[in-house]
Order: structure tokens, then sequence, then C-alpha cells
């Protein structure tokens, strides 16, 4: 399979956010909130690109937890820079997806 073939069949799916203490949490929340999957993060400095395959779910009651403070989901959209997949949002989580997979 050639590396173009292979970005063809790419299922991850989450946010890229800017960097800073909100991007730390959502790092950190990524992971407890996915047990069950390979959660991957690309430290680029300014930005942080955080995913898993097929789904991810931030929930906040995790951001508050990793924060250690209150935490409002607009929060995170504020500094969302961009994301791979769809996403769901509401006042206790987001969710990353793919409605279809490759």
């Amino acid at each position: 399979m050639s590396k173009f073939d292979a970005l063809l069949k790419n299922n991850r799916v989450g946010p890229v956010m800017r960097a800073g203490e909100v991007a730390e949490a959502v790092k950190e929340a990524a992971v407890l909130d996915n047990p069950d999957k390979r959660v991957t993060i690309e430290d680029m400095n300014a930005y942080l690109r955080i995913s898993a395959e097929g789904e991810l779910i931030l929930t906040r009651a995790t951001l508050e937890e990793c924060l250690g403070r209150p935490f409002k989901m607009q929060e995170l959209e504020v500094n969302l820079s961009s994301f791979a997949g769809q996403i769901a949002t509401g006042s206790d989580r987001f969710r990353f997806y793919f409605k279809h997979s490759l």
C-alpha cells in the first residue's frame, strides 16, 4: 500500500487546539475519556493535534478535573483551531466522529 493509499484510509478524528492551558487539558482528557482508544498527540509548538481512530469524546467533567477549575464547553470552541471528522457539541461533551468510515 502506498503512502497515498494509506492517507485515503485515514479515519482519525479529533481537535486541533491552540497551544496553552486548555490544549494541555484536552490532551490529558482525551486519554482519560477514551480509555479504549489509542490517542495520538502531535505537538507542533503553536498547536496540538489530538486524534483517535473513528471517534473521540471529550467531557466537561474530565476537562474540569484536568484544569482544576470550572469549565464551559464554549471555552473549548474558542481554543479550537480546526478539527478532523464531524463534530457534535453539547454543554457536557464534544464528540468528534465519522458517520461513515473508510
